[in-house]
C-alpha cells in the first residue's frame, strides 16, 4: 500500500513498518517471522507493534493529574476502565525519512484535555547484520512540562512451536503484582520461588503472563536481552538498554478467538499507570528531548 507503509530490506532480514500506530507490520529473518504480523489493512490487532505514548500500559479511568491539573483520556479499554497505551495510537503518522533499510515515522500529539503540551514523536526503524533497530524520540514542543512514557509493542515468534513448547530467559528479579480483574498495579514480588522467575532459560508451559517486571540484570554496557527459543533450534532475542529500566512481557493470552500466537516483549520507561503513580515518569521539559533504542534480532 504505497503511502501508508514502508517496506525494508538488508541481507536476510526484511521489514514493514506502517503508519497505523507507526508500528512494526513484519519482521523477517529469511523465510520466518520474528514477530506476529498482521494485514496492511484494518485496525491493528492486539496493539502489535505500535508505538506506545506518552504512556506505556494502562492509565486507570483514563484521568491523572499533573502540575496541579486534571486531565483525562479517552477510556479505550472499556472491560477494565482504563486509557490503554496511550495518545499516539490515535493519532496521524507520517513518515518524515526513508532510505536503503532505514524509515522514520512521525506523529504530533497536540495540548489539550488529555495531555499537558504539545508532543512531538519520531520512531526510526533500521536494518543491519545485527537484526532491526527501532529508536523512538520525543521532543516537547509546547511550552508547558509534561510527564512522558513510552514502550514499542512487539509480539515475538520463537519458532514454529506452539508458545507452550517454547522456552524463555528473562534476566528481571522483580514483578509488579496486578489486580485480577483490571491489570493494575498492586506491589512488587520478588520472582524467586515464583511462576514467573525465568532468570535462568525454562520452558513456558501454561503459564500466562500479563506483568512489569524489574530490577534486570545487564551486562557490562548496560545492555539487558530477553532471548525466546523453539524446540526447532529458531529464536528470537530483544536487547535493550538503560533508558528502559522495566519491561513488560505478556503471553498473548484471548478469551476468544487465536491466542498465544506470540510472546509480547516490551521495553518500558515506567510500569503501568504510572501518570498516576509518578513512578518513573520521564518529564520533558520545553523543547526537551528523550531517545531510547532496542534491538531485535534472529537467533539460529
Amino acid at each position: 500500500m504505497p503511502g501508508t507503509e514502508v517496506h525494508l530490506a538488508h541481507g536476510p532480514y526484511s521489514a514493514v513498518v506502517t503508519l497505523r500506530g507507526g508500528a512494526l507490520r513484519a519482521l523477517r529473518h529469511g523465510d520466518r517471522d520474528l514477530v506476529v504480523g498482521f494485514g496492511p489493512d484494518g485496525p491493528v490487532p492486539d496493539y502489535r507493534g505500535v508505538i506506545c505514548a506518552p504512556w506505556p500500559n494502562r492509565l486507570a479511568d483514563g484521568s491523572y493529574s499533573y502540575a496541579g491539573i486534571g486531565y483525562t483520556a479517552a477510556v479505550n479499554e472499556p472491560e477494565r476502565g482504563s486509557a490503554l497505551h496511550g495518545l499516539a495510537i490515535h493519532r496521524p503518522w507520517e513518515v518524515l525519512e526513508t532510505a536503503a533499510g532505514r524509515a522514520v515515522l512521525g506523529c504530533r500529539i497536540p495540548a489539550g484535555p488529555d495531555y499537558p503540551t504539545d508532543l512531538e514523536l519520531a520512531v526510526s526503524y533500521s536494518l543491519s547484520e545485527d537484526g532491526l533497530r527501532g529508536e523512538v524520540r520525543a521532543v516537547n514542543a509546547g511550552t508547558s512540562p509534561a510527564p512522558y512514557g513510552v514502550c514499542p509493542h512487539p509480539y515475538l515468534v520463537a519458532g514454529p512451536s506452539p508458545l507452550d513448547d517454547w522456552s524463555l530467559e528473562l534476566p528481571a528479579g522483580s514483578y509488579l503484582e496486578v489486580t485480577p480483574d483490571r491489570l493494575l498495579p498492586v506491589g512488587m514480588r520478588p520472582v524467586a520461588g515464583a511462576a514467573f522467575d525465568f532468570r535462568s532459560a525454562r520452558r513456558l508451559g501454561p503459564v500466562k503472563i500479563d506483568h512489569a517486571f524489574t530490577d534486570i540484570a545487564r551486562d557490562g554496557e548496560g545492555l539487558a536481552r530477553v532471548r525466546v527459543l523453539d524446540p526447532s533450534g529458531t529464536g528470537v532475542e530483544l536487547e535493550w538498554g538503560t533508558e528502559w529500566p522495566w519491561v513488560q512481557v505478556h503471553t498473548g493470552d484471548k478469551p476468544v478467538g487465536p491466542d498465544r500466537l506470540g510472546l509480547a516483549v516490551e521495553p518500558m520507561t515506567c510500569p503501568p499507570d504510572a501518570l498516576r503513580s509518578g513512578t518513573d515518569l520521564v518529564h520533558l521539559q520545553p523543547g526537551q528531548a528523550h531517545s531510547a533504542s532496542w534491538t531485535i534480532r534472529a537467533v539460529d
